[in-house]
Formats: C-alpha cells, sequence, structure tokens
C-alpha cells in the first residue's frame, strides 16, 4: 500500500522585481519518495526549493507538512521542521573538522547552562552519524583533507543528526567520480529505506530514470509535465523541458554567405580535471555557440584561452599568429576580448563611473607620449560614442557610477569596454545571465553587430535557445570534452540537450 503525502505544495507562485518566475508549482511527498526534479536552466527548480527549504518567502500559494500549514521565515526554522538542503556548493566550513560542522548549530554542553562542550558526545554522535553513510575517517579530521564526495557525505551526516524527514539534492553529482556517484546512489537507496523523502535536482537525465519513483519537469517556471518512473522516458523529458518556440525572441540576423579568415585556432588544448584535447577554429563573422550542462568545462575553457588559467599542452593562435606565452595582456595585444560570467566581481570596477569602465581596457591606445599622458579629449570623445553604439541608459556617463545600473546597462558598459579595445575575437560567458529580456534584446543586436564587422564571437550559453537564435555553429561539451558538433541547419534543441547529457544516459541505455 503506498504511504500518504505527508508534504504538499500547490499553486507557489514567485516574483522578482516584478517578473514572475514561478507559476502556480505544486507537488507532493510521500515518506522513502525520490521524487525528481528537472528542467533546463532558469526553469523554476532552485527557486521552488529555496520556498521549501526557508531561503525565499512564497508571494501565493500554500504548503503543508503533515497536515498543518507550513511557512517557514528563513532556513533554521525550515531545518527544525525536517527540511535539509544538501547545496551544489556544499555548506561546510573547510578550516573546521568534521565533527565540529556537524554540531556548527549547537553543541552539547557537559552542564547545561555552562558553556562548557561535551566533547565525549560529539565524537561519539559523529563517529555514529558518520558510520551511517559509510564514511571511515576520525571526528576531528579537517573538512579541508577530504574529497568532494566525501564531504558531501558529511552533509549528509549532517541532515541525519538534524533529523532530516525531507532531503534536497542539488546537482550532487557534478563534482564527483564514478566511483563517488555509486557510493552516494547506495546512500540514497538506504535513507529511502528508512522513510526519508528525496528530492533529486538533475540535468543527467539518466540518473533521473536510475534513481526516481516520480518526475516533475519544469519549464519556464510552469510545471509541464509529472510522471511517475515507468511512465517517462528520457525523450519525454527532454520533449518537456524544451518544447517552446523562439520566434521574435532575437534579432534578425542574416550570416555571411562566405565566412573569413581564421581568427581563433586551438589545437590539442589539455589542462587535467578541466579540457581534453580541445580543438575548433573560428572564422571572421562567425558567432560560434558551446553549449553544455554545468561543469561541462565551458567557462574553463574561456578562462584557458583567455589566459587566466593554465594549459598542460595545446597550440592557440589569434589571427593566425601562435600565442606561446598566454596571459589576459598577451591576448589583449593580439586582439581578444573576454566577457566573463561574472560581471560584477571579474568584469567591472563596481564604485567607478561608466567613462571609466568603458575607457579601462584602452588606456595605453590613448597615450600622448613616452610619459604615459593620455588624451583625455580624444578618450572622451570615443568612451562617449562607444556608450552611444551600446545604448547605455544613462544621462552622465562620467559621473553615474556603474553600481548603480541595471543588470543590462552593466553588461553594456563591459561589452563598450572592449568594444574600445576594437578586438578580433571575443569571448563571451553568459552574456545575457542575470538581465531581463529587452536587455537581452539589445545585446543579441550588439553580437550581430560585432559578428557583421568582422569579428569572430564565441558565445557560450546555458540556453539553448538563445544558442540556437544567435549562432552559426554549436559545439556541445561534456566532462571538459567536445561530444558534438551542429551547423545552423541542422540545429535540433532536443539533439543539443541530448549530447550534453549523453554521459548521464549510460544507466538506461
Amino acid at each position: 500500500m503506498t504511504a500518504a503525502p505527508f508534504f504538499e505544495a500547490s499553486g507557489l507562485c514567485k516574483s522578482f522585481f516584478g517578473v514572475q518566475v514561478l507559476h502556480g508549482m505544486g507537488f507532493t511527498l510521500r515518506p522513502g519518495q525520490v521524487l525528481g526534479l528537472v528542467g533546463e536552466n532558469g526553469s523554476g527548480k532552485s527557486t521552488t526549493m529555496n520556498i521549501l527549504g526557508g531561503v525565499l518567502p512564497m508571494d501565493a500559494g500554500r504548503m503543508t507538512l503533515d497536515g498543518a500549514d507550513y511557512h517557514p521565515r528563513g532556513p533554521r526554522e525550515a531545518e527544525a521542521r525536517g527540511i535539509a538542503f544538501i547545496h551544489q556548493e556544499l555548506n561546510l566550513f573547510r578550516n573546521l573538522s568534521v565533527a565540529e560542522n556537524l554540531f556548527i548549530t549547537g553543541f552539547p554542553k557537559r552542564i547545561k547552562g555552562l558553556p562548557f562542550i561535551d566533547r565525549g558526545r560529539v565524537a561519539a554522535r559523529t563517529q555514529e552519524l558518520l558510520k551511517a553513510v559509510d564514511l571511515d575517517i576520525a571526528p576531528n579530521t579537517p573538512v579541508s583533507r577530504l574529497s568532494q564526495g566525501e564531504r558531501q557525505l558529511v552533509e549528509i551526516a549532517k541532515a541525519l543528526g538534524a533529523n532530516a524527514r525531507i532531503m534536497i539534492f542539488d546537482e550532487p553529482t557534478t563534482s564527483l567520480t564514478t566511483r563517488e556517484t555509486d557510493r552516494l546512489f547506495d546512500i540514497i537507496g538506504r535513507l529511502q529505506r528508512q522513510g526519508i523523502a528525496i528530492i533529486y535536482i538533475s540535468h543527467i537525465l539518466g540518473d533521473v530514470m536510475r534513481l526516481c519513483d516520480d518526475i516533475v519537469v519544469l519549464r519556464d517556471g510552469h510545471k509541464v509535465g509529472q510522471a511517475a518512473r515507468a511512465d517517462m522516458t528520457i525523450e519525454k523529458m527532454i520533449t518537456l523541458m524544451v518544447g517552446r518556440t523562439i520566434d521574435q525572441m532575437f534579432p534578425p540576423r542574416e550570416p555571411p554567405v562566405t565566412l573569413g579568415a581564421p581568427v581563433l585556432e586551438v589545437r590539442g588544448l589539455n589542462q587535467r580535471g578541466m579540457v581534453k584535447d580541445i580543438g575548433f577554429t573560428l572564422r571572421a563573422g562567425e558567432v560560434l555557440g558551446i553549449s553544455g550542462l554545468m561543469g561541462a568545462g565551458r567557462s574553463e575553457l574561456a578562462r584557458i584561452l583567455f589566459g587566466m588559467d593554465p594549459h598542460e599542452s595545446g597550440d592557440i593562435r589569434i589571427g593566425g599568429t601562435q600565442v606561446r606565452e598566454l596571459s589576459p595582456a598577451a591576448c589583449m595585444d593580439h586582439g581578444m576580448a573576454f566577457l566573463t560570467e561574472d560581471r560584477r566581481a571579474e568584469g567591472l570596477m563596481m564604485e567607478a563611473s561608466i567613462a571609466d569602465n568603458i575607457a579601462l581596457a584602452s588606456l595605453p591606445k590613448f597615450g600622448r607620449s613616452w610619459a604615459g599622458f593620455i588624451e583625455r579629449t580624444r578618450l572622451g570623445d570615443e568612451v562617449q560614442r562607444i556608450s552611444g553604439a551600446v545604448r547605455i541608459n544613462a544621462r552622465d556617463i562620467q559621473r553615474t557610477l556603474v553600481k548603480n545600473l541595471s543588470g543590462g546597462n552593466q553588461q553594456k558598459a563591459v561589452i563598450g569596454k572592449w568594444l574600445l579595445h576594437e578586438p578580433r575575437v571575443f569571448i563571451l560567458d553568459e552574456p545575457t545571465r542575470g538581465i531581463d529580456v529587452g536587455a537581452k534584446y539589445e545585446v543579441y543586436k550588439i553580437i550581430n553587430q560585432l559578428a557583421a564587422d568582422g569579428a569572430g564571437v564565441l558565445f557560450i550559453s546555458s540556453e539553448i535557445e538563445e544558442l540556437t537564435g544567435m549562432c552559426d555553429r554549436i559545439m556541445v561539451m561534456a566532462q571538459g570534452e567536445i561530444r558534438a558538433e551542429f551547423p545552423r541547419a541542422g540545429f535540433d534543441r532536443e539533439a543539443i540537450l541530448r549530447a550534453a547529457m549523453w554521459h548521464g544516459m549510460k544507466e538506461t541505455a
């Protein structure tokens, strides 16, 4: 007989800055059930789980736990009610021991009311919890010495110590080896038999089919499908995840009939644990997309190409010239620009003006003499021209600080900074992340103009619709390798997603 649900959510809605991102989400959980939650990036998975875990309040809807209303006012309250959220980025203090991490929210005392920790009870309880997850380490082991898989088991032990009844796993296998993944799945099976409900979020659909009893599919903040595993297939999940049209979302672009000469050539690029045998050619006037799941190695490749991270072997040529000593300065000198995925931390000086940010990468071009004096009038005119070209919405670019701009205008400032430098290769890593639809359209128009002006654009994005709407060609990465390539005439969102997830489908083949 199937157990009755002990948790129910219905009609969950959430908006950010007037944009609704979750539309009437609902699901139920039974003791010992493993519920798979799948969807593309931005589909609403994290928002839903953050509401359940007390990180975000809901705007509308209802949740019940054991028949009573459940409205956590924060993560601590959710934890007290038996909800454990095991994030992809594990919430452990690496400088503390395993035991200290397990009891960080409250150590047992020797004498009630006095601040003396009962270390014997701490050690004994830690050993008991570690045994429950098959982790044979000493309680005083620093977390920094553990592998990623071992740290994840510590997180599970921590949840068991808090008497968790629902455990949420968010992309838990991204950084795990095959052996660590199998070990994790064994533990999840054990938790299930103990009556703990599991919510399993993953892009690896083979793992979802292997583990889950029921599967919920999200798209654009809507629940678009739910079925028992027996009634679901990987093909059906992919179709549900990507099933919307992209008409009118992207500005029209006529790709050139004949592309220009190679502007970036990469051969045999390797860096252990990051990328493996990467090779491709980017030509003038081409927008080349890179698709892949989180952890596929896309950003790592971009950072290596711009000289920010090292590589063990490989040949990189910019404009036909081999760059032997790769560094950001050398790449800039050869005509490369890199727009990072974290514009606030790596792309902008947040306390500086728009004008200063745009000028930053090109100051040497405006040096008047050997002494390095800047031609301020010429620089100011060019900065103003660039600001207008990318349509930054600000009255005074000399006085307006970048931190006061919207996300879209901040991204335009980063692009403007590189436009002033006049590169021939643009590497764009998630260029539209965190900006609204209108700003996205403006960024797309800028990308089209870059290609029309003869630059080569390497366009990294987690959104398949964005890549198919903008690119001439798409490469798909998985586990640090290029797994497939699609010409524009052969774009197929399902095939692209299947190529990105193929490494996770072995169990169902």
